[in-house]
Parts: C-alpha cells; structure tokens; sequence
C-alpha cells in the first residue's frame, strides 16, 4: 500500500483500489472548505486515472463525517454574535452541490466504509456509494432541523434517491439518531459488520469491484443513476447505446471467451 502526501485528506494506493481518508479527527472529519474542494479534486482524479478501479471512503479516528464544517476553529461566542446574514447561503451551497454530483456521477465503482457517526452532510458522503459497509451500532444523525436548517448539499435531490420516502422524512423532520442497524433495515446499508471488520470488509469489496470490468461497471451506474431522472425512452436510447459501446471492450470479448471456455474471465478494465 502506497501511501500519498497527506493533508485535510489520507491517500492510500492498495493496487487498483484508492482509500480516501477523511483526516480532521479532531473536528471530527467535519468537511471544512479546504477538505472539501481537495475531495471534489480527488473524486474527478481518480475517475480520469484508468489505474484506479475502485474507490474507498472511510473516516480516521473514531468518526465517519459530520457533516459541514463551516467554522472549524469555531468560538461560540463569536458564532452566536454572527449574523445569518453573514453568509450568501445562495451562493454557499453551490460548491457542496458540485461536491455530491461529482461523487454519485462517477462511473468509478465507491464503497463507503462507515467507522462511525454520520451525520448532515455525511449522510451523503456515506449513502450516495455504490455499496455501503457500517459499523453495527455506528451513530447516524440528520441534523439539519436540529441547527433550524433545512438539508441542502444536494440533500434533497439525492437521499429521495437512496432512502424509503417515509424514512427520510422521519430522519429528517424528527432529527432523531439511528444506528447502522436502522440503516440496515432500511435497506440502506449492504453489510453489517463489527467496527474492527469494516475496513477488512470494504477492502475485500473494494478488490472484488477492481477485479471487475471496470467500463462495464461505469455504464452500469450510469444507466441506473439516469434512470432516476429519465423517462423510459431515454433510458431505453442510453441502454442500447451503453450496450453497443461495451461490445467493443476487451473485458466483453474476455467475458464470452470464458464462458466459452468454461473457465473464469480475467477482466483488464478495458
């Protein structure tokens, strides 16, 4: 495992998996500005760099992420003194916007490994990956009507996107906490483990996902993400023409080649 300068951020290459760290324990991995536009950065990289294949989230230290983290070295009373109006919140969310389209738009195959309390904005850093492994009794808390908020981030887009309607307006008008088991049940969560075993499981997804045909795996996402927002039509134009496009891929003819062969493909991801 290589291991890349470290910042707001840990970087760590394992082959053709990329583990991305959130690294502000202190601030328990709150995403400050500077986190955040080195992720969005990170997110886009690792998308355009054919040797990545997989990506891993996960927070260090004992917390996952808590949502935004505006005012990092935040002094209470200077927070109460500041004036909503300080702020172009108009302006304010686009920046957190473009950070979550780029994370549910990339074709690159994301695991979230979720080590520990999720909350605002983590919610989506955590449930807008492809698979989803936590923590048996990891906290989970929406908190944006507990700040007198409402979600933004792109929250309310994608969380209707991911989650049972009538759950996601219990989360997120009661503001109660959840468990990874809640997530769980609500179909949120794809593996339940220890926390000692999240990071072991996520890898083993993680290689497994690498392992894969990786363009396949791109149209793939794309195809189901679109769909989201498409009419039938347009989804069945993109199908055909991700279909006609992956034809053409060594993994594709790899794929035919075995199972004629009787034997399993070995996958390049081109």
């Amino acid at each position: 495992m290589t291991a890349m300068t470290p910042t707001t951020l840990l970087l760590e290459r394992e082959d053709a998996v990329l583990w991305i760290r959130l690294n502000r324990p202190t601030a328990r991995n709150g995403i400050d500005v500077v986190m955040r536009d080195e992720l969005t950065g990170h997110l886009d990289d690792a998308d355009r760099n054919t040797e990545v294949r997989c990506l891993i989230v996960t927070g260090q230290g004992e917390d996952f992420c808590t949502g935004a983290d505006l005012m990092p070295a935040a002094d209470p009373e200077l927070a109460a003194r500041r004036p909503p109006s300080a702020l172009d919140y108009t302006r304010a969310v686009g920046p957190w916007q473009r950070l979550f389209q780029t994370l549910w738009e990339l074709e690159t195959p994301v695991i979230s490994a979720v080590n520990g309390t999720t909350a605002g904005a983590g919610w989506m850093l955590a449930l807008l990956a492809d698979l989803v492994v936590a923590a048996r009794g990891a906290r989970w808390v929406h908190a944006f009507a507990r700040r007198g908020m409402v979600p933004h981030a792109g929250d309310p887009f994608f969380l209707p996107r991911v989650l049972p309607f009538h759950r996601l307006n219990e989360a997120a008008l009661l503001g109660d906490r959840y468990t990874s088991e809640d997530l769980y049940a609500w179909g949120a969560v794809n593996r339940l483990v220890d926390g000692p075993d999240v990071e072991p499981t996520a890898g083993e997804l993680g290689r497994r996902l690498a392992a894969g045909p990786t363009r396949s795996l791109g149209l793939t996402k794309r195809l189901y993400r679109r769909s989201l927002v498409s009419d039938m039509a347009t989804a069945f134009a993109e199908e055909a023409s991700a279909t006609a496009l992956v034809s053409q891929t060594r993994d594709r003819q790899e794929g035919v080649r075995a199972l004629l062969e009787g034997r399993s493909p070995e996958f390049t991801g081109t």
